[in-house]
Order: structure tokens, then C-alpha cells, then sequence
């Protein structure tokens, strides 16, 4: 006589169970000869007396909840002020501690992950590691001029931009013409402006900062007929002027990295229709970022660096 072969899970477990259950053979004996093991049959038989043939359905053991799963409304929370702010998950954690509301970084990165609300990278990019040196604040300030995008009433702007290396701290001013006078003018303005004294600024070898690379004053010694008018305002204030290898905007990074923040966050999102209005947007911009956590202050603001600076590391006053 041909014996069928079990369909389902269900069929097989019942297989070995009802002779059990029917004492028609010992469990014991049935384990001897059995794939799946005595304890095995054990819960089976268990399954099957408490529940019937339902019992023996397979199931997945996979834990259907998590006991500490994130609430919906911080999953919403985190997905809203996401697509508010654009921040990035440790950016999101710093600003929702503040708020009253501790989620890790990694479930926040889960979330956003989850929600398709990251940036894609086509290539995986090399990290390098590089040594930092510790800077204070004003000890290093970079210098750059960016384009404003597009004409405002039919003209072109300037944004020319400082950014202290150590503090992150910004300042920007909008200026109509990118010329030697407005380089000199901007020096002056972060000067009175800037919450710290400055010790050196850093730009790029444009002839708006420099003349040394300018073809009429170049000499085959590498050296310049006359100096630059931002060099003169230097040596006024005692302040030295580094210049950056050409060709190699990375080591102005803190500036160039922050231009990208000012393409995203404003010249993107806004339109000018005056110069009133532009000058107006920017200055409230510089406030915002001023005020914004940043990953390479470790969740402080650069208002708040500098304050607690200024705190650990009072001024020496002379007795």
C-alpha cells in the first residue's frame, strides 16, 4: 500500500502526534525515530491537546512589537521638522533635546532612512583622516565672495563672507561690486562686528585680495611691485593674511562648505525683487546659522561656543 507524503507543516506534525495522543505509541519511542527531536514532540503534543489541529499551524517566531518602539507622534515629529529644517539626524537630536524630547540619533536616522528622507550618494566617498589643530576663536577667519544667484532689480550682487575656523561664526554683507574697496570695507565691518578679536583671516588669490598672482604685478622672483589694499588694512590692524595654494578651494573650507548651506537654505528657497529685500533676508539668514547646532561643535551653536570660550577662557587683565 503507498503511503502519501505530507503536504503542509500542519500534515507532517499531525503525523507524528495523534498516535501519540491516541497512545498508540509511547512518546519516547516516537523521539528515537523522530527528526525533529523529543522536545520538539513535546510541544507539539502540548500545542495539540490545548488548542487542536489549529495548535500545529507553523507560526513565525519573529517578536511582532517592540516593547520600547517609538511613539507614532515622535516618528511624525521627526519626519515634519525634517522636511522643516532639513537637518541631519544628530542635528534633529540636539534641536529635539532642547524641546524636552530625547530620541537617539540612530533612531532618528532610522526614521529618516525608513521614510526615504536621506541623500543619496551615487559613489561612496573615501574618508581621509586628518589632524585638527585646536583653534580659538578670531584666531583664524576665512574670506570668500559668493555670487548671488541670478539679477535682483537688474543687477548683480555680492555676498562677501567670514567664517571663523574655530567658532564657525558667520558674518555677511551684500555689496554691489566685488572690488578692492569693498574687500578693505568688509575687513573693517567683521572686525567691529565680530565677537572676538582676529588674529589672521585666510582667502583665495582673487585680485580682490591679493596681488600676487596678478599678471601686471608679478615678477619672476614671486614677488609684487606694490602690495594690495586688503594687505595695507592688515598690517593697520594687525591682523596676517594667509592665501591658499590655487587651485585648491578645499583649504578655505569652513566658508566654501557654508556657501553650500546659503545655496540650499536661501538663494533656493527665495527670490529677490530688491536690494532692501536681499539684504534684509541675509541678515536674518546670518542670525539663523549663527544660532544653529553644528556637527563639528559637537550640538553647540556658534553663539554658544564662543559664549562658553569667553566663559573657560577669560581675558587676561593686567593687575
Amino acid at each position: 500500500m503507498a503511503i502519501s507524503m505530507s503536504k503542509t507543516i500542519k500534515e507532517e506534525r499531525l503525523r507524528w502526534v495523534q498516535p501519540i495522543v491516541r497512545k498508540e505509541v509511547k512518546l519516547v519511542d516516537a523521539a528515537r525515530v523522530c527528526l525533529y527531536g523529543k522536545r520538539t514532540l513535546e510541544r507539539w503534543v502540548a500545542a495539540y491537546k490545548k488548542n487542536g489541529e489549529s495548535g500545529l499551524e507553523p507560526r513565525s517566531t519573529a517578536r511582532k512589537t517592540q516593547n520600547n518602539e517609538t511613539p507614532i507622534r515622535i516618528k511624525e515629529h521627526v519626519i515634519a521638522l525634517r522636511k522643516q529644517t532639513h537637518k541631519c539626524a544628530l542635528k534633529l537630536y540636539w534641536h529635539m533635546k532642547k524641546e524636552g524630547l530625547i530620541v537617539p540619533a540612530r533612531t532618528i536616522g532610522k526614521i529618516l532612512k525608513q521614510e526615504g528622507l536621506v541623500r543619496k550618494y551615487r559613489v561612496k566617498r573615501v574618508k581621509y583622516k586628518y589632524l585638527k589643530a585646536t583653534l580659538k576663536p578670531g584666531e583664524l577667519v576665512e574670506i570668500d565672495v559668493k555670487y548671488v544667484p541670478g539679477a535682483v532689480a537688474g543687477r548683480q550682487y555680492f555676498q562677501y563672507t567670514a567664517a571663523d575656523k574655530a567658532s564657525r561664526w558667520r558674518h555677511l554683507e551684500i555689496y554691489d561690486e566685488q572690488v578692492n574697496h569693498h574687500s578693505v570695507l568688509f575687513l573693517s565691518e567683521i572686525i567691529r562686528r565680530a565677537p572676538f578679536h582676529i588674529l589672521a583671516i585666510k582667502t583665495d588669490n582673487h585680485s580682490t585680495f591679493t596681488n600676487y598672482y596678478t599678471g601686471t604685478n608679478k615678477r619672476s622672483d614671486l614677488l609684487v611691485k606694490s602690495l594690495h589694499a586688503l594687505d595695507i588694512a592688515c598690517r593697520e590692524y594687525g591682523i596676517r593674511h594667509y592665501l591658499i595654494d590655487p587651485g585648491k578651494p578645499a583649504q578655505n573650507g569652513t566658508v566654501e562648505r557654508s556657501h553650500r548651506e546659503d545655496q540650499e537654505k536661501l538663494y533656493d528657497k527665495h527670490s529677490f525683487v530688491s536690494e532692501k529685500e536681499l539684504r534684509y533676508r541675509v541678515r536674518l539668514w546670518n542670525m539663523y546659522y549663527n544660532n544653529l547646532e553644528h556637527c563639528g561643535l559637537n550640538g553647540k551653536t556658534p553663539n554658544e561656543f564662543i559664549a562658553n570660550y569667553q566663559l573657560t577662557h577669560p581675558p587676561n587683565v593686567p593687575a
